[in-house]
């Protein structure tokens, strides 16, 4: 089939697209910005933001069957700094995505959420996808709200989604961007030899807790969307909560390099705790987190010494 992948040269979005393009799909991309080496060439590419009108004309050269929107203003401290861009983008851009697709017969639109904003601080751990959401990010509230715009296209115009809200992805192409992906930032600073920050609460020194999950992993429920789990909504996550203390000193042992964290505060809009139970996509997708994160960590380290050609 035909799938047009928003956000298709990002680090999730670009390795969805070789796993569609695995399966023999035939792909097609929409990106703001042309990263090259995230592109595959076996994929069309078009360098657009979804917000711009001329996104019709993508949708209608291409006709494709299934859309993944993962395009997106992904970071927290950014959404509080800036809710209005946050807005735009997130919302704005999805519903000119939806308009097109209502217009070109898209069949199913996959659409990327955030579980761990959307699991707020949720006195319920694992927490799953009925858990009432708190809101403590601009970001956590526009991906709340498009999901319900997601339900109102299908009831009003027959439009049949699968949301995938992500735990916090790493792996291969993630890149450190200011406060977004701890993993690549400690990555990052102990290759170049800098201290790291640990944003900490006074009872939890060890800094916030997460729920990782490998990229390929993510990849492979995105593929299962494509026939499964129409109208649903489905955390994708490992499933294993994990302080940020103890992320960084698995990185440290795989780089083979210690350095002391700068203990700092909590941070505006972060979470303390947060981890998902996935057991709803394992039904309905046949899908569960394979790869464990030491050794993630250690194909992220590979993936990065052959970029840096060590």
């Amino acid at each position: 089939m035909k799938i047009l992948v928003t956000g298709g040269a990002g680090f999730i979005g670009s390795n969805v697209v070789d796993a569609y393009i695995r399966e023999g799909h035939d792909v097609v991309v929409v990106d703001n910005r042309r990263v090259e080496r995230n592109l595959n060439p076996r994929a069309a590419f078009y360098q657009m933001d979804v917000r711009d009108p001329e996104l019709a004309r993508v949708f209608e050269r291409e006709r494709p069957e299934v859309v993944n929107h993962h395009a997106a203003q992904k970071s927290v401290p950014k959404s509080v700094e800036d809710p209005l861009l946050d807005a735009d983008i997130n919302i704005l851009g999805l519903l000119n995505t939806l308009r097109w697709c209502v217009q070109y017969q898209v069949r199913k639109v996959i659409f990327i959420s955030s579980g761990g904003a959307l699991a707020g601080e949720s006195d319920r751990l694992p927490t799953d996808e009925t858990s009432q959401p708190v809101f403590l990010s601009p970001y956590a509230i526009t991906k709340y709200m498009s999901e319900k715009y997601l339900h109102f296209y299908q009831v009003t115009y027959g439009l049949t989604y699968t949301v995938l809200r992500y735990a916090n992805v790493y792996g291969p192409r993630q890149v450190p961007e200011g406060e977004c992906g701890v993993v690549p930032i400690f990555f990052e600073n102990l290759l170049q030899g800098r201290p790291s920050t640990l944003y900490t609460y006074p009872d939890m020194p060890r800094g916030t807790t997460r729920d990782y999950v490998y990229v390929d992993d993510v990849a492979r429920a995105n593929v299962l969307a494509l026939s499964k789990g129409d109208n649903e909504v489905l955390n994708i996550g490992s499933g294993r909560e994990m302080y940020t203390e103890d992320v960084y000193h698995v990185i440290e042992s795989v780089v083979g390099r210690r350095l002391p964290l700068i203990r700092a505060g909590e941070r505006v809009g972060d979470l303390r705790r947060c981890v998902l139970d996935c057991t709803r996509a394992q039904k309905v997708l046949g899908w569960r987190a394979e790869t464990d994160f030491e050794e993630g960590i250690r194909k992220t380290f590979e993936y990065m010494r052959q970029c840096r050609g060590q």
